[in-house]
């Protein structure tokens, strides 16, 4: 056994599977991955990684194997599974994503080429079969939901430990009585009678959390510097998309700081000369069949519109980042709760979740972003191009320069 100390869960003791997997290179790499990407550009002290947040995983799917008393080769199973479901990440974890995504084919829980060798050979040899690891990482089955549904130990640390490190308390759930909560129901993973209120906390987390980290906007704009740096970087050949897959940070990092396509925004980023917001424009001044074409469009017809801006703004196609906010939504509603002896839909049962629902389609936002000596040009191309009708007031503030629909902000450092 081996006693970890974590900035969350206090002592988490590893054992069995779980302690031989510890050391294997893919879960070490994990150390370099960035849990929360660029976040801490924003939040300075939000320098936690994916390993940490694997062991928190490890701990909670322990404990809550307790509860539900799931013993033997199902147990052993799960907590492996816990340990190794973020191995897939790419560096600065969900930043790159959807553009490794579209090169590639594969996503972070795509993660059989990895379950090789040392691995397999360690899951092998406590009576593992990777195949079914693979499978629990990705959801299936009745085991699956405690690593990746509506009411998974991922999401029940990441909120705790996201909002721990950047210093947010919007994040802070009664993980206790959730893991006590949960109960198996014709296979389906449900909350016991009473615990309406407790699903609804997982989601007031969420949901603040999404405007407050994960989509500040600071956050955006160095997530969108650090796409494009790293396209400039897949177009010059100098590596692949299924290389920089497998990068940490920091040789993501080194890359980009030697790809001459790549260099001035890898620059930028290193030393915190951010983009500014030239749009910040809400769901309704885009309209709704507007927004729904730049959800849907590809990256190339993003690239398209952002060198369409460019050119009518009389600026260089690099100094124009356009940022597509994915639809509203809120996997976490479909939870299912017990209420009078029946499995409900906590949508049907909760004025709470609906309002949540609601908050998620105003906080979205359409970002288009610049130099901050280019926001204003910048600014009226892109309502021009992008057919706008900003509501919102110009800004004045000589760090935020550019045109809004909505003047609302939230904590973290500016930008």
């Amino acid at each position: 056994m081996i006693t970890i100390k974590d900035s969350v869960h206090d002592h988490i003791e590893v054992e069995g599977v779980a302690a031989a997997l510890l050391d294997t290179p893919p879960v070490q790499r994990l150390r370099r991955v960035s849990q929360l990407g660029t976040a801490s550009l924003v939040y300075p002290s939000a320098n936690h990684t994916r390993f940490e947040h694997s062991l928190g995983v490890y701990a909670l799917a322990t404990r809550v194997l307790d509860h539900l008393d799931i013993r033997g080769e199902d147990a052993k199973t799960v907590r492996a599974a816990a340990l190794l479901h973020d191995i897939g990440h790419a560096p600065y974890s969900h930043t790159l994503e959807d553009l490794l995504y579209h090169r590639t084919g594969r996503q972070h829980d795509d993660v059989e080429d990895l379950l090789t060798g040392d691995v397999a050979d360690i899951l092998l040899a406590h009576d593992i079969e990777p195949d079914r690891v693979v499978g629990l990482i990705a959801g299936d089955g009745r085991l699956g939901q405690l690593i990746a549904g509506e009411l998974d130990v991922d999401r029940m640390d990441y909120l705790v430990r996201d909002a721990h490190h950047t210093g947010v308390p919007y994040g802070t759930i009664d993980i206790e009585r959730l893991l006590r909560a949960l109960r198996f129901v014709d296979g389906n993973l449900v909350l016991a009678e009473g615990n309406v209120q407790t699903a609804e906390s997982l989601l007031v987390a969420r949901a603040l959390m999404n405007p407050t980290v994960y989509n500040h906007h600071v956050t955006r704009i160095t997530k969108r510097m650090l796409q494009r740096a790293t396209e400039r970087l897949l177009e010059s050949g100098a590596v692949s998309a299924e290389t920089v897959a497998r990068m940490d940070d920091p040789a993501l990092q080194v890359a980009l700081r030697e790809a001459e396509g790549a260099a001035p925004l890898a620059r930028r980023l290193a030393d915190r000369r951010l983009y500014k917001r030239a749009i910040w424009a809400e769901y309704g001044d885009v309209g709704q069949d507007r927004a729904g074409e730049l959800i849907e469009a590809t990256p190339e017809t993003i690239r398209d519109t952002e060198a369409t801006i460019a050119e009518r703004a009389g600026v260089e196609v690099d100094q124009v980042l356009v940022d597509v906010q994915d639809p509203p939504s809120m996997q976490e509603s479909t939870t299912r709760v017990i209420v009078n002896g029946e499995i409900r839909r906590l949508p049907a049962q909760s004025t709470v979740v609906r309002a949540l629902e609601q908050a998620q389609r105003e906080q979205w936002r359409l970002g288009v972003y610049a130099p901050e000596a280019r926001t204003e040009a910048v600014g009226r191309a892109a309502e021009a191009v992008l057919g706008l009708k900003i509501t919102g007031s110009r800004i004045t503030e000589t760090d935020s320069p550019g045109r809004y629909a909505s003047l609302t902000d939230f904590g973290g450092d500016s930008a």
